[in-house]
């Protein structure tokens, strides 16, 4: 039997196209940080209190001396982690990579979480160089809901490490040259009336 080149052009299209979508699918494996009732797998850190409501870690803390920091048992090196956080007030963000020392200090990057004008989606290296991506106020409104659940993704492989809101590129590392595997963990700042949440927290590595 002969085939046309167009019959078999179109095969080989069909045939690449299954292939990647296989691979496409093989790219995530989405795994939960949390079971939605507990705080099974996290600890709590530092002043304030981290409870389970609906889902979702709720941080609220009234001026406190100390950070309140809710760190994860496990480390991780190359991963994307994803979640939801909606902020009420105070000052919030995401570690990734991060070590605890005493009394409340998370070292390493943290990725901002809260209203445009805080940082928004931008990295900071906490106990480090501080801002690794300056703060943008008028991008950040672009890609924020305020009252409302936002969504946060954070990839990091190596020294590349892109965050995003809600979809949209806020800040990319290229070539960062810092520590490279360490724990997650939700912060409270300290000397502020915080109420944040977080829920939906999963993990691809």
């Amino acid at each position: 039997m002969k085939c046309s080149a167009g019959l078999v052009m179109g095969l080989v299209a069909v045939l690449l196209g299954w292939q990647t979508a296989g691979l496409a699918g093989e790219e995530k494996k989405w795994k939960p940080l949390m079971d939605g009732k507990t705080l099974a797998g996290w600890h709590a850190v530092g002043h304030g209190k981290w409870t389970v409501e609906d889902g979702a870690f709720v941080g609220r803390a009234n001026n406190e001396k100390l950070y309140g920091l809710l760190f994860s048992d496990q480390t991780f090196q190359d991963f994307t982690v994803r979640f939801k956080f909606k902020f009420i007030s105070g000052d919030s963000g995401f570690y990734i990579r991060t070590i605890f020392k005493e009394p409340d200090e998370a070292h390493n990057l943290q990725v901002q979480v809260g209203p445009p004008g805080s940082g928004l989606g931008r990295i900071y290296e906490s106990y480090g160089r501080g801002w690794l991506a300056k703060p943008d106020p008028e991008a950040e409104k672009k890609v924020y809901k305020p009252n409302d659940w936002n969504e946060m993704e954070i990839s990091a492989h190596g020294g590349h490490i892109v965050v995003k809101v809600n979809g949209q590129t806020t800040c990319e590392l290229k070539d960062y040259q810092g520590r490279t595997v360490g724990h997650f963990a939700l912060q409270m700042h300290s000397g502020t009336v915080n109420e944040v949440m977080f829920k939906d927290i999963e993990i691809a590595e």
